[in-house]
């Protein structure tokens, strides 16, 4: 998404190299994704669901169901 878009940026960060922002994310397993903060999710998932869980995220309402991103408290 970030390189279709300059409006998307994406940061990969290895979690065992930065152990502080693993925890601050509270990173369990990997893929883990975070989007603007609030929202994440962990596991690869197929493009159209990943898409939609990414806008979702961003708080960008998305018709078709999918597995939502979990709110960050």
């Amino acid at each position: 998404m970030a390189l279709a878009s300059p409006q998307v940026r994406a940061i990969c960060v290895e979690a065992n190299e930065f152990p502080y922002l693993s925890n601050q994310f509270r990173v369990r397993g990997v893929p883990h994704t975070v989007i603007n903060r609030r929202a994440s999710f962990v596991g690869a998932l197929p493009e159209p669901d990943f898409v939609a869980a990414v806008l979702e995220g961003a708080g960008i309402p998305v018709e078709e169901p999918h597995e939502a991103p979990r709110r960050e408290p």
